[in-house]
């Protein structure tokens, strides 16, 4: 039996998720000798509160442990150490049935939007495609909802009969957070959702996320590799490197006088497309 297409409720003073001294610990085989075990620390006592409303950015260059640490926040990684909290609940040893629960209320938006959709399903079936899965609202409801997300990310209602590899780049990631807000979640985990666009493009989506931020109260965690990216988008920043934060703060504080080297080399080395106004840079109320 399928149920109204409702938001979750969510208590304003609880976080999201909560990390409390999250290790990730990957065993690989390497060397001359078969038995050999290699121990690599992907992520090293990670501490991260995502708080309702709040947006959190991680960055860090390739290998930081930027992603693993969204996959633990989404449910796509297990820990080796620590504890993982949704909505105050300790879900470090998640059942099916909280993994059912993570995923109506966190959603992910994926770097390569190409890969990320199904090829060979239409926009709306994509659109649709979660619904169907935690069997909410009926057929009627769904179509409804497929019309409401794609006039949410900016497109016209006529790509919904059209496949992904009939759209744009900038059309694809637009459908593919339009897929991410289909359940109504409290929260987005963008893991480097413009790096794989074209410079054009870039910035017309992280207007899109910033405006849809707004608009929809949501929490998000973004990820990149860029700290001027994260700096337009987020209100805290995560600077990471082999695994451990280096580096946390108010994006504006970090910005104007970062402390751990790493963060000023950087800071130093990405040259963005968005450069900071004097509106931005101005102390937030």
């Amino acid at each position: 039996m399928s149920h109204a297409i409702e938001t979750p409720k969510t208590d304003p003073n609880v976080p999201i998720i909560e990390l409390k001294d999250v290790e990730v610990v990957f065993t690989t085989r390497a060397g001359s000798g078969l038995f050999h075990k290699n121990r690599i620390t992907a992520v090293n006592k990670v501490n991260l509160k995502l708080m309702p409303g709040q947006t959190i950015g991680i960055v860090g260059e390739s290998g930081c442990g930027k992603s693993t640490t969204a996959n633990v926040m989404c449910g796509l990684q297990q820990v080796t150490g620590g504890k993982v909290f949704f909505k105050g609940q300790d879900v470090t040893h998640r059942t099916a049935k909280e993994r059912m629960q993570i995923g109506r209320v966190v959603s992910v938006v994926f770097q390569d939007p190409a890969t990320a959709l199904n090829a060979r399903m239409s926009v709306i079936d994509q659109l649709i495609d979660p619904l169907v899965v935690h069997q909410l609202g009926s057929k009627a409801d769904r179509d409804r909802r497929a019309h409401e997300l794609i006039r949410m990310v900016g497109l016209p209602t006529s790509v919904l009969g059209a496949l992904p590899g009939q759209l744009s780049g900038g059309q694809r990631q637009r459908v593919a957070i339009a897929r991410a807000l289909s359940l109504k979640p409290d929260a987005i985990i963008a893991d480097e959702p413009t790096s794989a666009l074209d410079v054009s493009v870039r910035a017309q989506i992280l207007n899109l996320l910033s405006d849809l931020k707004k608009t929809l109260g949501l929490s998000m965690v973004f990820i990149s590799h860029d700290i001027q990216t994260v700096r337009y988008i987020s209100d805290e920043v995560m600077v990471m490197n082999h695994g451990t934060v280096v580096e946390r703060g108010k994006t504006m504080d970090v910005m104007r006088n970062p402390q751990d080297e790493y963060t000023k080399i950087l800071m130093g080395a990405a040259p963005s497309l968005l450069h900071p106004t004097a509106a931005e840079c101005a102390p937030r109320a």
